[in-house]
């Protein structure tokens, strides 16, 4: 496979986002990078891809300008998944509309290799925090699907839904592991009393977790023009549900 998909985020204070925007602009035409950067004043999230000589020696320029190790999850396609090369810059990297302090879900995150023992807990809400579109591609075995449109919808379904004196412990999940970030301590703030995540997303527990073990069924939308990819993180059969909502 020629072509290396990589996508990472995170939160960190950032200051002189033109600056930043122009230096991320420049690596990525020297070494022929595609795909978008959102950055903020509450860090950066990516997702972009080449080959993959490009891609290590691009990381090297992204851990320089944000002084950083970057952590990522990784897979690959025959051909390149962005056509355009894109840095924006906004109020938030992922978009909640709601004031979070990122270090309450510090304690909250699970690795793949326990994923699957939250999943079987009975007494436990699984919470797929995706887009209805997303969800009907692929999901994990009993979530929830909230049936929203945007991100930022989240909230008003779990106040009109939950309730922290009823429900005690809710697991979220999404593609790559940002959205779960921010919805993780947004809910500790809430009250709820155990709150977990899928620490790296559905992206790395298919990577980690071998089909005979995996609880995910289906496929996982991805944002690029792959549309979704398998249990093996190659280009799945899926249609773009997407654009039903457009």
């Amino acid at each position: 496979m020629k072509y290396q998909i990589i996508t990472f985020y995170e939160f960190k204070e950032l200051c002189d986002l033109d600056e930043i925007k122009m230096r991320l602009i420049t690596e990525m035409d020297v070494f022929s990078i595609y795909g978008t950067f959102i950055i903020a004043a509450e860090g950066f999230n990516s997702t972009v891809c080449g080959k993959l000589e490009d891609v290590e020696k691009f990381l090297s320029s992204v851990e320089e300008i944000f002084k950083t190790k970057i952590i990522y999850k990784s897979s690959f396609h025959d051909e390149i998944a962005f056509r355009r090369q894109k840095v924006k810059i906004k109020t938030e990297i992922v978009t909640l509309r709601k004031n979070v302090d990122i270090s309450r879900g510090i304690g909250t995150h699970v690795e793949s290799k326990n994923w699957n023992k939250i999943l079987n807990d009975d007494e436990m809400i699984i919470l797929d925090t995706r887009n209805d579109y997303e969800y009907k591609v692929g999901t994990f075995k009993g979530a929830i699907n909230p049936r929203v449109g945007s991100f930022n919808e989240l909230p008003e379904f779990i106040e009109k839904n939950f309730d922290t004196a009823k429900h005690k412990k809710i697991a979220l999940f999404c593609t790559g592991g940002i959205r779960c970030e921010k919805f993780a301590p947004y809910l500790k703030a809430k009250g709820f009393e155990e709150v977990y995540q899928l620490e790296g997303g559905i992206l790395r527990y298919l990577e980690e977790i071998s089909a005979a073990e995996s609880l995910w069924e289906g496929e996982c939308f991805v944002f690029d023009e792959r549309i979704a990819v398998d249990e093996n993180l190659r280009k799945g059969t899926a249609e773009d549900l997407s654009l039903e909502n457009k």
